[in-house]
């Protein structure tokens, strides 16, 4: 499970970094960005 939050949040900052500097998005980019904190930091507590 912990690989699998991992591999999300990578895609998910993946994603926001990509949008900030190719499409300049604003509203999903930084959901994406927060969705990506969240699910490192979920790995972090689980492992802690």
């Amino acid at each position: 499970m912990r690989g699998l939050l991992y591999i999300i949040a990578v895609i998910l900052i993946i994603g926001w970094a990509l949008g900030v500097f190719i499409y300049s998005a604003t509203g999903l980019i930084h959901v994406l960005l927060v969705i990506a904190i969240i699910a490192l930091l979920l790995g972090v507590i689980r492992r802690a």
